[in-house]
């Protein structure tokens, strides 16, 4: 975590009267960039309370999957801290049993499962062909439910 993240952090825990020795992610959306950016702004304004990913590559990067009560900084495409949130629920599904609901919470675009699904297709393809993997229904995926607490 660089000095900026961190700073940020330390008077986040000062103000919220938050252990700043809890441990703690940094981290950004997406592939960078204007998703970044698009992602953490929707998180920042409270319409973004849900994330996704695919559960194999935490493994074969050596990662646990996020767990709840922990928190992270959402940072924006340029790694510059936008808010904080908590992790609330986490669970790992297949790809096709992922809820309309779930895609609601995700808060992008027009909230459809449709669009999430559209969206996701993508973005989990992309994701798994780093490892030589590719997405199926059955691909177990990561989902994520967060509050922004600041």
């Amino acid at each position: 975590m660089d000095k900026e993240v961190r700073e940020y952090w330390e008077d986040f825990c000062a103000e919220h009267g938050i252990e700043k020795d809890v441990p703690v992610e940094a981290w950004a959306f997406g592939i960078g960039g204007k998703q970044a950016d698009y992602l953490a702004e929707l998180v920042n304004r409270g319409k973004k309370m849900a994330t996704t990913s695919a559960y194999e590559p935490y493994g074969l990067d050596g990662e646990e999957i996020p767990r709840p009560g922990e928190y992270n900084i959402i940072l924006d495409g340029r790694g510059n801290p936008v808010c904080v949130t908590q992790t609330k629920v986490v669970e790992v599904i297949p790809f096709a049993q992922i809820s309309a609901e779930h895609a609601w919470h995700e808060g992008e675009d027009d909230r459809s499962y449709e669009s999430w699904r559209k969206v996701h297709v993508e973005f989990l393809s992309e994701q798994l062909k780093q490892y030589r993997l590719e997405l199926t229904d059955d691909t177990p995926c990561v989902c994520e439910v967060f509050e922004k607490i600041g």
